[in-house]
């Protein structure tokens, strides 16, 4: 399945992900299965008029290293980047 970019999606066939309920009394495959119904194109949909558009890099960089790193670059006084 090819999936649209943010630079050739239609934005009127666009999922706003504020209209996505998810049931927590369900099993996590139910959460994800309800999840992609609602979104459609999981990885690219709309957020309050903007479209959101997700992709991956193939690196040796986990996402938990990322946050991490992240999180260790935020001025705690003041919650800037520094």
């Amino acid at each position: 399945m090819e999936y649209a970019t943010a630079k050739t999606v239609d934005r009127s066939q666009l999922k706003d992900i504020r209209d996505v309920v998810i049931d927590t009394s369900k099993s996590c495959e139910e959460r994800i299965q309800g999840f992609i119904k609602q979104i459609g194109n999981p990885y690219c949909y709309m957020d309050d008029g903007v479209v959101v558009e997700i992709g991956y890099a193939n690196t040796g960089v986990s996402l938990q290293e990322r946050l991490v790193a992240y999180a260790s670059s935020i001025d705690q006084d003041f919650g800037n980047l520094r």
